[in-house]
């Protein structure tokens, strides 16, 4: 419900058709909670700007609509202190056309209540400093502690009718009187138990942002800037004795949409000659949309990267110029498509080799087996074949409505399944290395009755 049809005289819980009475012209659509849960999400992911601790905050049984928890510890100073950054987190959200009113506390709880109950049309926005969360909640309803309708009607019956009245009761006694839940909600709101946000998003190891004063539209404004953050971030790097392995580029525009790139290293860098080619590979990605405000330069994945012996005269540095490669490949063509074939503990053709990062290691060789072909068929592929004996190698080949003569073949190999796999997965082949008049050598398979094609030598 709108503001317009609260001074109506409507009211949240009244029923459709009384309200249609009321107000003839009443416009009403159908509520998507799905949609809306997301839509809070994008939003709590867009005030990333601020902390990378944020998280939607889906609304409880009291205290009217959702909201977003926001950790600012730490992050305030970056903004000109405390109220000037709840104040631009109020601007900002208002400029989108939703409605907001805005706390700062010590804690989760006391910065809900005070949100939803603590503040009016005059005051959208209040900050309580740490330690007087007691006098701040004391004059609020119970409803402020986020608790339930059962739990409310229960306070209510016992004549406690705001905040105040639960702390003038010893905290021994409080749980007794009125159930664990209230006096756990109590608990976390004055801080005597730790009440953590879970971020929507990963909190990353490192974080260098940049705000400004207009709007970035023009990309190389933007890869200018990016430049910039990842001097910084590198300079941290150097100093923690520390490199990358994934970097998250993320653009906050004006409208309340964010847009981001990620890329990867094969090994932990922080070499900004390397790096930043990388990020400037992927520019494009970053849609500036109607105007980035903020640009923050995440380290999503770090690892211990100590300092290495300069070149000296008679002394080659080391180099990794094949990491450095593999980062150029992965970048233009996805890191997927980057990786190397490994040895896998099975006997049959199709489970024997997985595929590994370019430096993954395994402690597998590979098998002395019989040859196997250069390609492999990802399915069998039924066949017909003549044979003069059942168990004897075929002398033709229907492949492809061609007629092939066989004018060599080798003895069959015998491939079980795995003995854990039920009888209807397990199945005997017996493989056989034949080759055509025209040359072509092709590797076979009997199986269940029938011959299948496996795989291809030329």
């Amino acid at each position: 419900m709108d503001a317009t049809a609260a001074s109506a005289g409507l009211a949240p819980g009244q029923a459709l058709t009384a309200a249609r009475a009321q107000v003839p012209d009443l416009v009403v659509d159908r509520a998507d909670p799905v949609a809306d849960t997301q839509a809070l999400t994008r939003l709590a992911a867009w005030c990333g700007k601020y902390s990378p601790w944020t998280a939607p905050d889906g609304g409880h049984d009291a205290g009217g609509g959702a909201g977003i928890l926001i950790d600012a510890t730490g992050c305030a100073h970056l903004f000109g202190g405390e109220a000037a950054m709840l104040a631009d987190i109020y601007r900002r959200i208002t400029a989108l056309g939703l409605s907001a009113r805005a706390a700062m506390a010590g804690t989760p709880g006391a910065a809900w209540a005070l949100a939803r109950f603590g503040t009016q049309a005059s005051t959208p926005t209040r900050i309580v400093s740490p330690g007087a969360e007691n006098d701040a909640l004391a004059p609020l309803p119970p409803a402020a502690l986020r608790l339930s309708a059962a739990e409310r009607e229960l306070l209510h019956r016992l004549g406690l009718r705001c905040v105040g009245d639960l702390l003038a009761i010893a905290p021994a006694a409080l749980s007794p009187r009125v159930g664990r839940g209230v006096a756990r909600r109590l608990d976390q709101a004055l801080g005597r138990i730790a009440e953590p946000i879970n971020p929507c998003l990963p909190v990353p190891a490192l974080r260098v942002r940049r705000n400004f004063a207009e709007p970035l539209t023009i990309p190389d404004d933007l890869a200018r800037a990016s430049a910039s953050l990842l001097a910084k971030l590198v300079q941290r790097l150097e100093a923690e004795q520390r490199g990358v392995r994934r970097i998250e580029l993320a653009g906050y525009r004006m409208d309340g949409t964010w847009t981001r790139l990620e890329i990867g290293t094969h090994r932990a860098s922080r070499d900004r000659d390397h790096l930043a080619p990388l990020l400037t590979a992927r520019a494009d990605e970053l849609d500036p949309g109607v105007g980035i405000e903020t640009l923050v330069l995440a380290a999503t994945a770090v690892e211990a990267l100590p300092a290495q012996q300069a070149a000296l005269p008679g002394y080659e540095a080391p180099t990794d110029d094949l990491a450095n490669l593999l980062d150029r490949l992965g970048t233009r063509l996805g890191s997927d498509a980057i990786s190397r074939p490994a040895p896998w503990a099975s006997h049959l053709p199709e489970r024997s080799v997985r595929r590994l990062g370019p430096f993954e290691t395994t402690s597998l060789a590979w098998p002395t087996t019989a040859h196997r072909p250069l390609r492999l068929l990802t399915r069998l592929r039924p066949i017909e074949a003549a044979t003069p004996r059942p168990g004897d190698p075929p002398t033709e080949l229907w492949l492809n409505r061609q007629r092939l003569a066989v004018v060599r073949s080798e003895a069959p190999e015998r491939l079980t399944s795995e003995w854990w796999r039920t009888n209807r997965q397990r199945a005997t082949r017996d493989y056989f290395r034949i080759e055509t008049e025209a040359g072509r050598r092709y590797w076979i398979v009997h199986a269940k009755g029938r011959w299948y094609l496996h795989g291809l030598y030329a």
